[in-house]
């Protein structure tokens, strides 16, 4: 979707997500002010910074989902991180600089997908000259230099063109050719288990030149080696240094990061005390769990503000990133946050606890409904399932009463309830459909049937449900 208006933008939520119009509303207009910003005069762009929203309310209930679709209405760089991660600088564990780092490498896969579709049709050309140059390599010249009659330019070509259309036809797939493949070790892989993934950037790229690529010979199958051939090709056609420059810019203008679980960095009753004033941790001592918890908050602080970060792609500059926090707050609230961040949040939602109503919505409405998906892979097996609505209404009256009775997950509720109704279905379908029995219809009876005891008795509830 193109420059989506907010309107536009809160119906297509709707199609994933059910309810929550407030939060719905908000994602929006702060997309929308992007879309307002860029057709700014640029010194006054500069000062327009993005309205970071917390959003509030328990687990199960879409604040994620939310966040993760409206990055792919955006087509913008997007990531997800849990705050509770992170350690103060200096405490082993993950900076809070390192998501930046990893927002850009989404915005450098990003960009290389869209430069990639450009490239495609002469990437496919020349993996297929090369194709061909591996089904029928040139003729080892005879003694004295001469070649034969049959290997003379005309005859290769005509055979060429044969194989050229056998190959568009599909005929060669299961053809094997041997090619030589150019791998780079990966070194993030390799310093994060060495403890050295928060390395400088600059240390790192030193390392990786260090490093030489290796190389080895593989026979594969035709549609194979066309797809790593179409690789390499299209990494010769994209320019890495416009690649790397777009995915910054777009990384800093574009880019959405959604902080997971930001109550976890929160120190109840500590609202009053001066926040990031304070020296070291809450509590006796200076020690216990708030010296990482204030810390965090401290090294994320400059980066909401707007700083810059290094990475291995460039400098970024962080002032233009939406950053979207959430969290259930069950025992913290926003306001024990430091001042100073609570601040850089300016937009605060509330996200409202999902009952029966909702749940018969979401298990119907969404294009991806967690009914639909089941009938979806059933029907894989030759099974075709229909619902009764008094089924729906069933499996979301289940739902409901088991939040109640155990601890609140949301929507989440409801995967365990449909895979507790499939439990015998989904084992026994091959052998249904052998037997003839193609059609299941699924009634308030049987789900009833197959959940009701387990959500009556509590003991089994905690460990089933």
């Amino acid at each position: 979707m193109q420059d989506p208006t907010p309107s536009q933008i809160v119906e297509a939520l709707d199609r994933h997500v059910v309810g929550q119009g407030p939060a719905k509303r908000a994602v929006a207009v702060a997309i929308r002010n992007r879309w307002r910003r860029r057709r700014l005069d640029p010194e006054l762009a500069r000062e327009v910074t993005p309205k970071n929203i917390v959003m509030a309310g328990p687990t199960g209930v879409g604040k994620t989902e939310i966040a993760r679709r409206l990055a792919k209405l955006a087509s913008a760089p997007f990531i997800k991180v849990e705050a509770s991660k992170f350690t103060e600088v200096g405490y082993h564990g993950r900076d809070v600089e390192s998501m930046v780092r990893d927002l850009v490498d989404h915005a450098v896969a990003l960009v290389r997908g869209e430069q990639a579709k450009v490239v495609r049709e002469r990437a496919e050309a020349a993996a297929d000259d090369r194709l061909l140059d591996l089904l029928l390599p040139e003729p080892a010249p005879a003694a004295g230099g001469m070649v034969a009659i049959s290997d003379s330019g005309e005859a290769r070509q005509r055979l060429r063109d044969r194989l050229r259309e056998q190959l568009d036809a599909g005929e060669l797939d299961d053809r094997t050719v041997e090619l030589t493949i150019t791998k780079r070790p990966a070194t993030n892989v390799m310093f994060a288990n060495m403890g050295l993934d928060q390395m400088d950037p600059e240390m790192s790229n030193v390392f990786e030149r260090l490093i030489p690529e290796q190389t080895k010979r593989r026979k594969l199958a035709v549609r194979e080696a066309h797809a790593v051939l179409l690789e390499q090709e299209t990494d010769k056609l994209i320019n890495p240094e416009q690649l790397h420059g777009e995915a910054v810019e777009r990384a800093q203008n574009d880019g959405i990061i959604f902080l997971d679980e930001i109550d976890k960095i929160a120190t109840p009753g500590s609202s009053n005390s001066g926040g990031g004033g304070r020296s070291g941790g809450g509590g006796s001592g200076g020690g216990g769990p708030d010296v990482s918890r204030q810390g965090v908050q401290r090294d994320l602080l400059p980066i909401v503000e707007g700083s810059t970060v290094s990475t291995k792609h460039g400098p970024v500059q962080t002032d233009h990133i939406l950053f979207i926090a959430a969290g259930a707050f069950h025992a913290a609230s926003v306001s024990d946050l430091m001042p100073e961040l609570q601040g850089r949040f300016p937009i605060r939602v509330e996200l409202s606890p999902l009952g029966r109503d909702e749940f018969v919505r979401i298990l119907t409405e969404p294009r991806n409904a967690l009914t639909k998906q089941q009938t979806a892979l059933l029907e894989v097996e030759g099974l075709s399932v229909s619902f009764d609505d008094d089924a729906i209404e069933a499996m979301a009256e289940l739902a409901a009463e088991a939040n109640q009775s155990l601890e609140n997950i949301g929507a989440r509720r409801l995967t365990t309830v449909i895979e507790k109704v499939f439990e015998e279905v989904n084992f026994d379908a091959p052998r249904r459909v052998a037997d003839g029995q193609t059609q299941l219809r699924v009634t308030a009876d049987f789900v009833r049937q197959q959940v009701g005891p387990v959500v009556a008795d509590a003991d089994l509830s905690n460990f089933v449900l």
